[in-house]
Formats: structure tokens, C-alpha cells, sequence
């Protein structure tokens, strides 16, 4: 690599129902198968505002420049395991959309607003790094970017201080780097399962651990179907199929998938078609709870949290 950097801006251009196998009710053997910046900002990294969208917006007289990441180090979090930072104690993160074989950024606008791209020059390999695996991609404002296993490399704008790692599984698609390029989690999490909210108590999450919704204006009985067509899909993804072993906490009766009238298949809940919602943007998130009367959080027993007369 390079051995110095000159700063350069980072903003660039955003460019009919199949029938069930197993009858609802009834156990399935098994279903198909990103608030405000803190006034200290990360070593070279100039204060920004978080916008609504999860990605961030410049706030006035401020811009998004990145200094070297230094010598990276390996850091250890109780939850996640090992971890990348850089020189100044910040973790390094990944984005899910990015490829890696080949490199390739897809963060570009607001998004690198708050998810400053670590340059490429002037980074080195401390311990237990393996220098072989660190590279460097030249993204389409033609700065280099850094490179782990692959992987362009990130800094979070709302990690203020060494150590933070609030940028981990932000959207369902950032994820703090391990030494080796990968996602750093210490497991991967079942398909569905809980965790309790402050507010609503229990309630089913996906893989990312996003949020479960149910809408009201669907069916279950005698099989499920879905009311949520076109664009309510854009707002409301339907949860893929997973199988029911890769649960934990959520009642077995009644989970199992369907195919939905568009071709999509849809897992249920107690047969309940089930949904994420596009307005949460990171883990633990309920914007969509009782949003229009028609959408709730889901309980372990697929009932709808909160619904009147539930």
C-alpha cells in the first residue's frame, strides 16, 4: 500500500396459494427451505447529522473526511467476538450490499456520510492480522478505499468514542469486521426467535433480529393468505421460509410457509403470514407497530401485540 494519503471527498453521485402439505394448526415437519452524533466524532472524522433514512445527512458546515485507519489492531466484544479496529480504537465495519470477489463499494451520497470509507493508504497490520488479506478498491469518486479479505472497509459516524460498535447490524446489512474479512458475530442467529421488548414484552424477530409484524387484514384459516400485494410488499417484505428447527421461542403449531399468489413463498406464524417492516432500521426497532391499525408485533403464539380484541 501507499505510505501517505492526501484527504479527498468522499461524496459521490447516489446514482394462486399452493396447498399445504401439513394443514394449519397442526405442526410442519419442516417449512421451505440503520440518534443524534455526539459532539466528539471518530479520529479525523468531522461531526455529521443523522438523517430519518438510517444513512445520514451533512449538517451545516460539516463534511465527511477520513483519516488513515494506522496500524489496525483486534479487538474482543463479549457478543460478537473478535473485531477490527483501527489505530484510535474505532471499529471497522462491512456492508452487506459491497462485494468482495470482486471488490466493489456500493456506498456512495448520504450513505458515505455516515459510513465514512477507511482509506487505503497508510494502514498496516498489527497482530493477528494477516497482511495478506488487506487490499484496497478504487471507488467511482476515484479514491482508494481499504480492503479486508475483500471486504471495503467502513467507520460509523455515530461511534463517538473508541470502542463503540453501535453501527453493529444496523439495517440488517452493516456489520462490524472480523480479522479475516467475515462479519464478526460469535453465532449465527436462528431464522425466528424473541427477545423482549420494554414496551411489548415478548416478540418474534428474524435473523437480523428485526422486528416481526402481522397485518390484520389477512388469513389463516383454513389456509394463509397474504392481503399485502404491490407496493404494500415494498413496505412490508414478507418473510422468507425457514425451517423449524432453526427457531427458538416461537410456538411450533402453526409455523410453517406458504407460496404466496406473486410466486413468493411466505413464513407463517401459528399460519399467520408474517412481515418485516421497511421503516426499521436496526435491530430492535418497532416503527411498525400499530402502524394504520392494521399492523402489530407478533407474540410467540402469532398473535398480534396490542391489536383490540386480541
Amino acid at each position: 500500500m501507499k505510505t501517505s494519503w492526501r484527504s479527498a471527498s468522499l461524496v459521490a453521485s447516489a446514482a394462486a396459494v399452493l396447498a399445504l402439505t401439513t394443514a394449519c394448526g397442526q405442526e410442519d415437519a419442516g417449512a421451505g427451505g440503520s440518534q443524534n452524533v455526539g459532539a466528539t466524532a471518530p479520529a479525523g472524522t468531522q461531526t455529521i447529522g443523522a438523517g430519518a433514512d438510517g444513512y445520514g445527512v451533512l449538517g451545516q458546515g460539516s463534511a465527511t473526511r477520513s483519516a488513515s485507519a494506522g496500524r489496525l489492531a483486534v479487538s474482543t466484544d463479549v457478543e460478537i467476538g473478535d473485531l477490527l479496529t483501527d489505530s484510535a480504537g474505532f471499529t471497522l465495519y462491512r456492508f452487506d450490499q459491497d462485494t468482495a470477489r470482486p471488490p466493489a463499494s456500493n456506498c456512495d451520497g448520504d450513505c458515505a456520510t455516515t459510513w465514512p470509507p477507511v482509506p487505503a493508504d497508510g494502514v498496516t497490520a498489527g497482530a493477528g492480522i494477516d497482511k495478506a488479506l488487506l487490499g484496497e478498491v478504487t471507488r467511482a469518486d476515484g479514491t482508494k478505499q481499504l480492503t479486508v479479505g475483500g471486504w471495503p472497509a467502513y467507520r460509523y459516524a455515530k461511534d463517538t468514542a473508541a470502542g463503540d460498535i453501535k453501527g453493529q447490524g444496523v439495517g440488517g446489512k452493516w456489520f462490524a469486521l472480523d480479522p479475516e474479512g467475515k462479519k464478526a458475530q460469535a453465532q449465527e442467529a436462528p431464522g425466528l426467535s424473541t427477545r423482549k421488548d420494554p414496551e411489548l414484552g415478548e416478540i418474534v424477530v428474524d435473523k437480523n433480529g428485526m422486528t416481526v409484524y402481522r397485518f390484520m387484514k389477512d388469513e389463516a384459516w383454513p389456509k394463509p393468505v397474504s392481503a399485502c400485494t404491490g407496493a404494500c410488499l415494498e413496505k412490508w417484505p414478507a418473510v422468507a421460509p425457514v425451517a423449524t428447527g432453526d427457531t427458538k421461542g416461537v410456538q411450533k403449531k402453526g409455523l410453517m410457509s406458504f407460496v404466496r399468489p406473486d410466486g413468493v413463498k411466505q413464513q407463517t406464524v401459528n399460519c399467520w403470514p408474517v412481515y418485516t417492516f421497511s421503516g426499521d432500521k436496526a435491530p430492535g426497532d418497532t416503527n411498525g407497530q400499530g402502524v394504520g391499525g392494521t399492523w402489530y408485533a407478533v407474540a410467540p403464539d402469532g398473535k398480534p401485540v396490542g391489536a383490540s380484541g386480541q
